[in-house]
């Protein structure tokens, strides 16, 4: 009978739904001398948890803590900071003074015939990508034209 009554709290163990109580019993049952000959497999498995509990460890283990310096990382880190801050206002400053120069200049020709050819220049960049928009205009037109032969509507 009560190997009956193992083997069910065996099947529960193996199923994870048993109490501390029970699992206490199969320790005890499976650290006896009188275990049955079909549950002989399973002491192994109970017998190392009996063993490993008198186990203790002897190692000692070193508690070392660490000091950071904090002073020296706070002044670091403003350290970056400062030179991060410096360095986007002297090239901001360095890039600020030639577009100002380049905007004042913009569109001004002393001699008409330069302000002649400059836009003469200018228009025709300007045609050119007219005439490419116009092309697609055209192809648009073709393809609702074949839409309209097919679906007829």
């Amino acid at each position: 009978m009560e190997s009956d009554k193992i083997e069910h709290i065996l099947e529960k163990y193996f199923e994870g739904e048993t109490t501390i109580a029970e699992e206490n019993q199969l320790k005890e049952y499976f650290s006896s001398s009188n275990v049955a000959q079909h549950l002989e497999q399973y002491k192994p498995l109970f017998g190392y948890f009996s063993q490993v509990k008198q186990q203790k460890s002897t190692q000692e283990i070193p508690l070392q803590t660490k000091k950071r310096n904090v002073a020296w990382l706070s002044i670091a880190a403003s350290a970056v900071v400062l030179f991060g801050i410096g360095t986007y206002f002297f090239v901001s400053e360095n890039n600020a003074a030639p577009v100002v120069a380049a905007q004042s200049e913009l569109g001004t020709y002393d001699n008409p015939e330069e302000a002649l050819k400059a836009t003469q220049k200018a228009l025709a960049l300007l045609s050119n990508n007219v005439n490419v928009g116009i092309e697609s205009v055209q192809y648009i037109n073709e393809y609702e034209q074949s839409k309209n032969k097919i679906f007829k509507q």
